[in-house]
């Protein structure tokens, strides 16, 4: 049971369907510890990637992309990486073009301390970024804000009932070009937190995966209430693309990925720091 002593966490993740399929056993205190006890802060990965800047949450999702901002106050945990392995954030444009139209081009983008901003301009370097929030991206296209955008959560798979054409998904280039997955939203705690604190979080991150993996029915009934716009399959689809076997443990290939990727960004000038990644367990 658990304990009146117990240590509150303060716990932010996205609004979104996966997010909430990866935390619905704690959010539903199916999962209970008498270490710890989770609070539960919703905001868009955006925002989430500013205020990990200013160390605001004991433990918070962020872009892979944002860790060399906030590596001075957090580590990544091993449990909760979002990953596209073959699939990711899509470019889409309201007539068809090709990848290389992309050059030069303004496109609307989610933020530029997303994994999908940075994956993209490792992809094509050279365009003009729109920061639009990611719910409002494919309305910046339509009204010509923008001649692309680049879509993340649901709008991956939504985006055709609105008549837009994909001119590239980031996950398949990525396979395509160093065989690997694309990691690309992951858990953070804070550095300070005591040792045997970030070990529960841990467990009880991995815990309530595995919870939802086991029992995937009610775990999507819950996470239904926060799939914008989708019908049970498509949602039932996407929770399955992006909580997976490496959302449990990240295991060595998505840390070797994430490296990979940050160098990239670095020796790109992209980001001022190179950061040595950090997990917990």
């Amino acid at each position: 049971m658990e304990e009146s002593s117990a240590r509150e966490i303060v716990c932010a993740h996205s609004p979104d369907s996966d997010d909430a399929y990866m935390f619905y056993a704690l959010a539903t205190r199916k999962l209970r510890s008498p270490l710890v006890h989770f609070v539960h802060q919703l905001s868009d990965i955006q925002v989430l990637n500013q205020k990990a800047m200013l160390g605001e949450y004991d433990l918070t999702a962020i872009s892979y992309h944002a860790y060399p901002y906030v590596a001075d106050k957090y580590q990544l945990m091993a449990s909760g990486s979002s990953v596209g392995d073959g699939y990711g954030p899509v470019v889409v444009a309201q007539s068809p073009m090709s990848p290389d139209d992309l050059k030069g081009k303004r496109i609307a983008v989610p933020g530029k301390m997303t994994t999908a901003y940075l994956t993209m301009r490792i992809a094509q370097p050279d365009f003009e970024a729109v920061v639009v929030p990611f719910d409002q991206i494919l309305d910046a296209v339509s009204q010509k804000h923008a001649d692309a955008g680049l879509v993340i959560h649901e709008a991956q798979l939504t985006y055709g009932k609105g008549g837009f054409h994909k001119v590239l998904d980031l996950g398949v280039w990525w396979k395509k070009k160093f065989n690997l997955p694309l990691p690309l939203g992951a858990n953070a705690i804070l550095r300070d937190l005591p040792p045997e604190i970030k070990s529960e979080c841990c467990r009880l991150m991995r815990e309530s995966i595995r919870y939802s993996l086991d029992n995937q029915e009610e775990a999507l009934n819950y996470a239904m209430q926060f799939a914008r716009d989708m019908e049970q399959p498509l949602a039932e689809k996407f929770v399955g693309m992006y909580v997976n076997h490496y959302t449990e443990d990240c295991g060595e290939l998505i840390p070797k990925a994430a490296q990979m990727m940050l160098d990239m960004g670095h020796e790109l000038g992209l980001i001022p720091n190179r950061v040595q990644l950090e997990f917990v367990r």
